[in-house]
């Protein structure tokens, strides 16, 4: 006669899981691709950045620049601590005033929200790349006649945001509601907004 189990319903139940846990483990171990579950070797680990700095190559305003920095580094951060390239400013650090705001490979990106290293090889121009030398662009020379810029924190940011609205749009006429649009994402703690608008419709009327 067989030996009564002491196993009961709930052990059963508790067991069940792991059972299944663990035979699926072992049947995924076997039927992945060659080398899955081996243990990972200096040899076989993805290339990585880091932890220390390494060196990064971009062009900035039109110069081809190299920095050292640390993965984790912002480009916001490269830009201002490594390449003394102020004009972004640090306000919120969070993505939500586009005060950092710059321009990489012509489109508008906000500089804190990005690593450094993710724009290796690419172009970002920021406020500085705006004048030729001391001439300052048709858009600056609107923000000064329009008053446009009070305290001077969001200003680089929609100067930069306004420069990719009129690149994209062509020499076409823009409105008033094409430029609130653009520049919904930039906060202006001084309420410039409609002198802002109306410098970039002074600049559009004279593209087109």
């Amino acid at each position: 006669m067989s030996k009564p189990s002491n196993l009961s319903r709930r052990g059963l139940l508790r067991s069940a899981p792991t059972a299944a846990l663990v035979t699926g483990c072992t049947q995924r171990g076997a039927t992945d691709e060659p080398g899955a579950g081996l243990p990972v070797t200096s040899a076989t680990a993805p290339a990585q950045l880091g932890p220390g700095k390494v060196p990064l190559q971009f062009s900035l305003n039109g110069k081809n620049v190299e920095v050292s920095v640390e993965p984790r580094t912002t480009l916001l951060d490269a830009l201002r601590l490594d390449l003394d390239t102020t004009g972004p400013k640090v306000v919120c650090d969070r993505g939500a005033c586009s005060a950092c705001t710059v321009l990489v490979d012509g489109t508008q990106r906000n500089s804190c929200m990005m690593l450094a290293h993710d724009i290796a090889g690419r172009e970002v121009s920021t406020v500085e790349g705006l004048a030729k030398g001391k001439a300052l662009s048709p858009l600056q020379k609107a923000f000064i006649k329009r008053d446009a810029l009070q305290c001077g924190f969001c200003t680089s940011g929609m100067l930069m945001t306004c420069t990719a609205l009129l690149r994209r749009s062509g020499g076409r006429s823009l409105t008033a509601d094409d430029v609130n649009e653009a520049i919904a994402g930039n906060l202006c703690r001084c309420g410039t907004y409609p002198n802002v608008v109306a410098a970039v419709l002074d600049v559009a009327k004279g593209q087109a």
